[in-house]
């Protein structure tokens, strides 16, 4: 096949009209009753998952009181645009108050500060005035003091000997948590065991949040109507609306022979050039340009996009805004590789306080300076990236094993010399506790934690480890599975390929990439049968077996059955092995006999994983298979596939996925599919290149 002959960089982001139908009905069904500990495992793995909204996110999703206000930028009866009213309450948007007084004889810098500080603690008033407490009412939160002492005039934070637990089950118990200003954090750990609560309860204050930090919790897509998108973004600075309103006065005034103004004008356009009013829509602009809007599409209404492109919107109008401290859940997870590409590079560079949870390790290595990890009921704080924090993880669990065997040798000697059981942890409990003074005395560098700085007994440290593997499949002689001058187009809709030549071995590890709707996911479906081609060949082995795991591959699973009936049913195996093998993909034992519609969208995800390993196929075909994984999962799927003699096919968000598989980068684009000339790195370099972007090397 030849090589990608291509005659512009820029080929990537050409006006995309075409949409691949890739949104799919998702039924949320009601929790049945379950017993005991799996009743309260799987309740709190699903409130985790479903992620329930607090009502300061970035967007809400309105009800049908809900009303918006238009807001007329002119007098000229030219509609601006609807302005999406952060403070929840009927009518127009309310703006700033400002004592002129108190900014007078500031420099513009202070100003600058001076204005976003009223702005944010005017839209926090409000927020936490409508907030409804039973958003969070399956949740129970406890804090040891909600003093914040000396950080009065800091934008650090600082929460103490805090628990949350949902339904009875401690999430974090005892849990401290430090942010320092201007870090960028990344919140790990295994699915389903509290980090998006946590990052939910932040955003609802339910913790000691100093007041004058503003945080925004960008989750929720906006809402759907008239508003175009470019308009949804910049009209969010409601400031800014503020200060162009005042310009529209001033100048009225003045056109009208009020001299007067002219100092008022000379001032406020200070301040508009301190907050950056003249570039807001350039800056807004960029941020959508990155995310994958189009010039054409940032003018379309956001009643016109999926939720997926409005959950881009949505994470726009964060990045716009820049609050103190923003808070991220799976950013990546709506994005294609072009866009993930760009936003890792943009972070790179973000001077305020973030707060991320992703699955994507590369991701998180680029943009962290610092990780929190969720273990054990406990928040333990690693300064560094993803990567380096795995090593000192892996050193730490070593020497908390030691720790816990001489502690277990202690509670052994008191027993033995008669005290009981509550007397000997007493004593064991005593002896930490001065062991711990000592080397704060003696300025030993000890990492801080919650698990550190509390009297507890060590619990057995617990490795979350998952490792499975695909059976090796026979040999098969070509040709394995080839398009041959295909064409296709869905009903009434452009052709999305045409003349299409491609194929796959068993040798082959390719991975797929380009923009969201040029044809990615209907390239795959072609391959493995889902959809018929409008013309040409499909050439199939007829003993090849075709493995296609999707996102969306646990909404096909049968309901009604638990984990282990469905794939004793589907593969004729017995108990044990069927045990077995969801126990390699990571779903908790437990889950094994619950009724598969009552498990979380992570449970189910293991569950279809499982599935296809049961399958054993000669051809994987993989369309996002991390979006429901955890990043351990995503480690032992890249080392599965590594270790699989068979062909893969990959569409992945996920860089590292790709570049641990070595996986030969194909680019659809212009209608057909082509093979890049180079690595990863070099396709990065050209897709921010073709954005017109600075290109950040980490340190």
């Amino acid at each position: 096949m030849p090589k990608k002959n291509r005659s512009s960089k820029k080929a990537f982001f050409k006006e995309l009209e075409t949409s691949e139908n890739e949104i799919a009905a998702v039924t949320l069904n009601g929790k049945k009753s379950l017993d005991d500990k799996c009743e309260k495992d799987s309740v709190v793995e699903d409130l985790e998952d479903k992620k329930i909204p607090p009502r300061n996110a970035i967007d809400t999703k309105n009800n049908a009181q809900t009303k918006r206000a238009r807001s007329k930028m002119n007098n000229d009866g030219i509609d601006r645009g609807e302005i999406q009213d952060f403070s929840h309450e009927d009518g127009f948007v309310e703006v700033v108050e400002v004592d002129e007084e108190a900014i007078k004889g500031m420099s513009r810098k202070e100003r600058k500060k001076f204005l976003k500080e009223k702005q944010y603690k005017k839209l926090l008033s409000e927020m936490e005035s409508d907030r409804a407490n039973d958003e969070l009412g399956n949740f129970s939160v406890s804090v040891s003091s909600n003093k914040v002492e000396g950080l009065e005039n800091s934008n650090d934070i600082k929460i103490e000997n805090f628990s949350i637990a949902a339904k009875g089950k401690d999430l974090l118990k005892n849990a401290s948590l430090t942010i320092v200003a201007g870090r960028r954090y990344g919140l790990v750990g295994p699915n389903g065991k509290g980090k998006t609560t946590l990052l939910r309860h932040i955003a609802a204050r339910k913790l000691s949040i100093p007041s004058h930090i503003d945080v925004l919790y960008c989750e929720q897509e906006v809402v759907a109507d008239d508003t175009p998108a470019i308009l949804s973004v910049v009209n969010a600075d409601t400031e800014r609306l503020r200060l162009l309103k005042l310009e529209k006065e001033l100048v009225q005034r003045q056109e009208n022979g009020d001299l007067a103004v002219q100092d008022e004008l000379k001032k406020l356009y200070e301040d508009m050039e301190a907050i950056g009013v003249a570039s807001a829509e350039a800056r807004a602009r960029r941020i959508l340009a990155g995310l994958g809007f189009t010039i054409s599409m940032q003018s379309r209404a956001t009643k016109d996009f999926s939720g997926g492109w409005r959950m881009r919107v949505s994470l726009a109008r964060a990045l716009f805004l820049e609050p103190t401290l923003l808070l991220l859940d799976e950013p990546t997870n709506h994005l294609d590789l072009n866009a993930v590409i760009w936003l890792d590079n943009y972070l790179q560079k973000w001077k305020k306080t973030l707060l991320i949870v992703s699955h994507d390790q590369s991701f998180l290595d680029n943009v962290c300076t610092d990780v929190i990890h969720l273990d054990n009921l406990k928040l333990q704080s690693y300064r560094g990236n993803y990567t380096q924090f795995k090593k000192m993880y892996q050193q730490r669990v070593t020497q908390l094993l030691k720790d816990y065997e001489k502690q277990e040798k202690s509670l052994k000697q008191n027993k033995a010399r008669g005290a009981s059981t509550k007397v000997a942890e007493k004593k064991v409990k005593e002896a930490m506790t001065r062991k711990q003074q000592k080397g704060q005395r003696s300025g030993a560098a000890v990492m801080e934690s919650s698990f550190d700085t509390t009297q507890e007994l060590i619990a057995r440290p617990k490795e979350y480890i998952v490792k499975f593997r695909f059976p090796d499949p026979p040999s098969l002689s070509p040709p394995v599975l080839g398009l041959y001058n295909v064409d296709f187009a869905y009903p009434n809709q452009p052709h999305l390929f045409k003349n299409l030549e491609f194929g796959v071995d068993m040798e082959s590890r390719i991975a797929i990439v380009g923009p969201n709707g040029v044809g990615k996911s209907t390239l795959l479906k072609l391959l493995c049968g889902e959809l018929q081609s409008t013309s040409g060949e499909v050439r199939r082995n007829h003993r090849l077996r075709i493995a296609y795991y999707s996102q969306h591959s646990a909404d096909q699973l049968d309901v009604e059955k638990t984990a282990t009936r469905y794939l004793q049913d589907k593969f004729n195996l017995d108990y044990q092995e069927t045990r077995k093998r969801l126990g390699s993909v990571g779903l908790v034992s437990h889950a094994h006999e619950i009724q598969i519609r009552d498990l979380s969208g992570g449970q189910k995800a293991r569950v279809a994983l499982a599935e296809l390993i049961s399958s054993a196929p000669d051809i994987l075909i993989l369309d996002e298979p991390t979006n429901n994984l955890d990043l351990e999962s995503i480690d032992a799927l890249g080392e599965a596939i590594n270790a699989y003699k068979g062909g893969v096919l990959i569409v992945s968000h996920d860089a590292r996925l790709i570049t641990e598989t070595d996986c030969n980068l194909w680019v659809v684009e212009n209608q057909t599919i082509n093979q890049i000339e180079g690595d990863f790195d070099d396709y990065k370099q050209e897709i921010l290149e073709a954005l017109g972007e600075e290109i950040n090397q980490k340190s």
